[in-house]
């Protein structure tokens, strides 16, 4: 039980860094959607694959198409992800991270990276 607390106690603690983090001054606010979206991108692009719009709406299937698609727009807009059309056929276009989604997913570790640390600075008391 004592295990399951403070792994309890670690997730909170990185919530409460995390939601800290979304506060500071010039962050740039997503909604649940959008940080899902990017969630579902993340590991493709991580293994440098190219997704197509299409295929980002599919790997969202938590949410309809056209709300995917809304939520691409925005994190477009946002600044977050770039649309490059296909160099050989211009109705396929690609979904890239940019910098700022970079610094995001940075941002996020910076959060889980703090909590860790709280948790071994605990632990020597």
């Amino acid at each position: 039980m004592e295990n399951k607390r403070a792994s309890s106690n670690n997730y909170l603690n990185y919530l409460y860094r995390l939601e800290l983090a979304r506060k500071l001054p010039g962050a740039t606010k997503l909604d649940p959607l959008e940080e899902r979206m990017l969630s579902c991108l993340a590991p493709a692009w991580h293994l440098g694959k190219k997704i197509t719009v299409l295929e980002a709406m599919k790997n969202c299937s938590h949410m309809s198409s056209t709300t995917a698609h809304r939520r691409l727009k925005s994190l477009r807009k946002k600044g977050f992800v770039n649309l490059v059309s296909d160099e050989d056929d211009n109705r396929i276009k690609y979904v890239l991270p940019t910098d700022s989604v970079h610094q995001y997913f940075a941002q996020i570790w910076q959060c889980i990276e703090e909590a860790r640390a709280d948790r071994t600075h605990s632990h020597r008391l």
